[in-house]
């Protein structure tokens, strides 16, 4: 017998019930009223002294009560009884060795003290199977008479009942009544035995059935009329023994059917069996269960039991006893399983009709009893029964194996063991853990719970993957290492059920969702958390399995939480992006650009651009998400977009350089009388108007005066010197996330407000190139392009242009923040000296200038020089000096004399044109830049030169107007 398995060393030692106690349906049938335990008892234990008597070779003999008299102390009282022809019977139980069968069945044994000193085993028996002494008494005797009338036959030839109804009257009863309930016992046995569950079936046409029926229907209304003369009697034996004496080929048997009939045999066996239980403790197999089986087995033969279908029902019996005793000892299961090992070896003996039909009904009990318990194991199971739950699974797994068993028997049973056992294993993990599952779900907060289905109950989602999470190690822990052993993936089966379950839950809830909450976000993490905790159990489960559990994991179809947050995020993502850019919008739509709005002098709409920019990013990092670094880059990139359309539009419509220059008037040579001639006021005021007509137009609002451009170019700024500020808040924020790694950080250029960066330089720059040039070009347009060396030098000298521009750059100073005021002012001086050019070089016919006059323009382009040098307060003299270079190269050009020019001229366009140019000299093109030695500069200086050989020259070359 197998003891492969031991789990004796922590079974519950407690005597009281740990379950409900409740009874099971007999697998052989219900006896019914017809046969109380009592009657039932009496029965096996009259055909156990018979089988004894049977086994021996020697009669039995009885001892008088006068005979016993002088006896001791110690057996007074008492019916001593010799069953010399059984020396099991008789053995006392002393010294006896530990008993064989309790170990072999994995039973708690005792030591050989515990046995019950001075008693033998029949007695033992009779007090186990709650038979009195009188009776004990009065079937021995009964026993020996026929044992006396059957000169050696075996009992097995006798029908035993037949017989003692034979030899009993009712004087040897203490009452009319008890003889009266023990020969309807005996009448109903003999029922049970012949007509009711006969060993072979009756014919339909056999009239010996019809005769005993009558008969006993007869004495079970009158008792006394079946012994009352002999004629009746010997009827009543001739119509027993014809039924028990029947053979299928018609001969006569040696052995008397009338107690082999199923289910009949194998309720008076179970009987039996149960004699094996301690009556004073009914959890316990006795210590001398080994000789009580010893003289049970001798019913084998009156019985028609068999090895196979003993150990089918002794499992029964163990099983049976520990559910009716409120499921305490675990050792009779253990025992149950063992017993059943044996039967699943004896294949041959499977085929049997019988034994099939009996091992079929048993194990189906069996198997639908621990079922119950398995498929919901966590509501019966923990750490202080687990070695229950093992015996259990190892009875179940047996069950299901051998009802599945294949006749044929035609590929490996071992394997189809396994197979069978790892099946049914993993759906009692999947069936556990699904109501284990629900159990946890109906165990959230009530009103959570029914509002979940209106997407209120979101942080009830991650209150329930916490739970799964304990749920999970607890399953881990406790039972996935006794699962194993039928199933190698119990961690994983168990993991991937609860995957399933809760993935069911949190589809409904994603579908649910529409935005960004707390609640949502604490879901969607939580349940990634407990994917990443499963997977791993999974994962860890699976390392020594054949596919390295890659069925398992395939099973896990991922939440993709991560996905779900990130898409989640994206859309807040969106949304905050588009709010800003219709702030934006809206904002500047509203902005006067007034510099006394704040002491900083930038634009109110900045600042709460800036201010919304600041909330997003620290709402972002305040969004408990494990993707911070994954999604910043989106995040920033249209905040960056944003603020790059604030600078775009807050710079457009205010021009560039271009749009301030005046139109580059058409060459003309000038008259040498022009230099003496006076313009007449209207004719001024015609050229005035005309001149105004070409400069470039603006925003007619007052948004674009100098103050308010000076608040555009400080908000720029101000956007730059924040988003820089922004930039390393991330850096920071993402040191300290969680979810963020070194490469993250390390990345910085993907941490950078590029666009609006970029934007902010390239505004900054526009805008303080727009204000130089519209001051020059505009704003001072009347003192510089319209006055400045209009008519006669002398005259119209640059002070006028001087004191306004200083007056400009005043107010430039006192508004711009400091880190940008340089380049304005930068800017004025270079647009001052391209207009002090384009005087000289393109003022028109109104201008005309002489050699004498080269020492006033070299002197007032000083005083211009020197109005932002200040002293040495202003701009740095080698700055001035780059920005003035190209003035300082062409002024010399007015006080060169006219020939040189013209001789440097030509060779110039010589240069240029080569042989082309030797019959005429053609007109240069405008120049990108003034130039001592560029043609054009030097073509424009003999325009504007009031002298005859000038005029001369450009007549013949190029027959230029003297006034357009």
């Amino acid at each position: 017998m197998s003891t492969s398995f031991r789990g004796a060393s922590k079974r519950n030692q407690n005597v009281m019930p740990v379950h409900p106690v409740v009874d099971l349906a007999s697998p052989f049938g219900d006896p019914g009223p017809n046969f109380p335990d009592s009657e039932l008892r009496e029965t096996a234990y009259e055909i156990l002294l018979a089988a004894c008597r049977s086994s021996g070779p020697k009669p039995l003999t009885f001892i008088s009560q006068s005979e016993r008299g002088g006896r001791d102390r110690s057996s007074a009282g008492m019916l001593q009884r010799s069953l010399t022809s059984s020396a099991s019977l008789q053995r006392s139980l002393t010294s006896t060795a530990a008993s064989k069968v309790k170990r072999a069945l994995g039973l708690k044994t005792a030591s050989s003290r515990s046995k019950r000193a001075g008693t033998t085993t029949g007695e033992l028996v009779r007090v186990q199977m709650r038979i009195s002494e009188q009776c004990d008494s009065r079937i021995r005797r009964a026993l020996l008479r026929i044992a006396a009338g059957q000169l050696g036959r075996r009992m097995e030839s006798v029908v035993l009942p037949l017989e003692l109804i034979q030899l009993f009257k009712s004087l040897d009863f203490p009452s009319q009544q008890e003889y009266e309930a023990w020969l309807r016992r005996n009448l109903k046995v003999l029922e049970a035995g012949l007509l009711l569950y006969p060993h072979f079936p009756l014919n339909k046409g056999d009239t010996s059935s019809q005769q005993l029926r009558r008969i006993i229907r007869g004495a079970l209304e009158n008792p006394m009329d079946i012994g009352k003369n002999g004629e009746s009697m010997q009827t009543f034996r001739s119509v027993v023994m014809s039924l028990a004496c029947r053979s299928p080929d018609g001969s006569v048997p040696e052995t008397c059917h009338w107690a082999d009939g199923f289910p009949l045999n194998l309720w008076i066996y179970q009987t039996l069996l149960e004699a094996c239980f301690d009556i004073h403790a009914e959890t316990s197999v006795i210590e001398e269960v080994d000789e009580v089986l010893e003289l049970i087995k001798k019913t084998w033969a009156m019985l028609g039991i068999n090895e196979m279908l003993h150990n089918i029902c002794f499992s029964w019996v163990l099983f049976h006893r520990y559910v009716v005793t409120g499921e305490v000892e675990i050792d009779l299961v253990f025992a149950s399983s063992n017993l059943l090992e044996e039967v699943e070896k004896d294949t041959d003996a499977t085929k049997d009709p019988l034994n099939s039909k009996t091992l079929s009904s048993i194990l189906s009990l069996m198997l639908s009893w621990a079922e119950k318990r398995l498929l919901a194991y966590h509501d019966t199971f923990h750490d202080g029964n687990i070695e229950a739950m093992e015996s259990i699974i190892s009875l179940a797994a047996l069950s299901a194996t051998i009802l599945e068993e294949d006749i044929s028997h035609e590929y490996n049973w071992k394997k189809k063991e396994a197979d069978v056992a790892c099946n049914r294993v993993e759906n009692y993990i999947r069936s556990s853990l699904r109501a284990a599952f629900a159990q946890k779900l109906e165990n959230l907060d009530r009103s959570k719970h029914l509002s979940r289905k209106q997407n209120k109950a979101f942080p009830s989602l991650a209150v329930l993957a916490r739970d799964i999470t304990e749920l999970a190690c607890k399953e881990k822990v406790i039972f996935s290492p006794k699962l194993k052993r039928w199933n190698p993936l119990a961690a994983g089966v168990a993991v991937a059920t609860l995957h399933v379950c809760y993935g069911n839950e949190l589809k409904q809830y994603v579908r649910g969702i529409s935005e960004l909450t707390p609640d949502a976000i604490e879901v969607m993490v939580a349940a990634d958390k407990l994917e990443k905790d499963l997977v791993q159990i999974a994962v860890e489960d699976s390392v020594e399995s054949e596919d390295g559990g890659i069925s398992i994991i395939q099973e896990m179809q991922p939440y993709e939480a991560e996905a779900v947050i990130a898409s989640l995020v994206k859309s807040w993502i969106k949304t905050r992006v588009d709010r800003l850019g219709e702030q934006v919008d809206r904002k500047l739509q509203q902005e006067t650009w007034n510099p006394q709005a704040n002491k900083e002098g930038f634009a109110l709409s900045a600042v709460e651009v800036l201010r919304v920019v600041d909330d997003t990013l620290e709402a972002f990092f305040l969004l408990p998400i494990p993707m911070h670094a994954v999604l910043l880059p989106e995040l920033m990139s249209g905040l960056d977009k944003s603020l790059q359309q604030y600078i775009l539009k807050a710079k457009s419509g205010c021009g560039n350089r271009i749009t301030f220059i005046p139109t580059m008037p058409a060459l003309t040579r000038c008259s040498t009388k022009s230099k003496h001639s006076v313009f007449r006021k209207k004719e001024k005021s015609q050229g005035t108007q005309r001149r105004k007509a070409n400069v470039g137009t603006t925003n007619g609002s007052n948004s674009f005066d100098v103050p308010q451009m000076c608040v555009r170019i400080n908000t720029l700024q101000r956007i730059r010197l924040e988003v820089g500020v922004f930039e390393k808040r991330i850096v920071a924020n993402l040191s300290s996330s969680k979810s963020t790694n070194d490469d993250d950080i390390a990345n910085g250029v993907n941490l950078k407000f590029k666009l609006s960066t970029a934007a902010a330089v390239e505004g900054i720059h526009q805008l303080c190139e727009c204000t130089g040039y519209k001051v020059v070009f505009h704003d001072l347009r009347h003192v510089l392009w319209d006055g400045l060396y209009v008519g006669q030098v002398p005259s119209a000298r640059i002070e006028p242009f001087l004191q306004e521009l200083e007056q400009y750059l005043e107010i430039i100073s006192s508004t711009l923040h400091d880190k940008v005021r340089t380049r304005a002012i930068v800017e004025v001086m270079q647009a001052s000296f391209d207009g002090f050019l384009l005087v000289l070089l393109a003022g028109g016919s109104s201008r005309a200038f002489s050699l004498q006059d080269s020492v006033m323009i070299q002197e007032d382009f000083k005083f211009l020089t020197d109005l932002f040098w200040s002293n040495g307060d202003g701009l740095p003299a080698e700055l001035i000096e780059k920005h003035s270079a190209t003035a300082r190269g062409v002024l010399p050009l007015f006080h060169a004399d006219t020939k040189h020019v013209i001789e440097q001229f030509s060779q110039l366009t010589m240069e240029m044109y080569g042989s082309s140019a030797k019959s005429r000299l053609p007109l240069p093109p405008p120049a990108d830049q003034w130039s001592p030695r560029e043609p054009n500069t030097l073509l424009r200086v003999l325009c504007y030169r009031n002298d005859e050989a000038a005029a001369k020259f450009l007549k013949k070359n190029y027959n230029l107007p003297t006034k357009v």
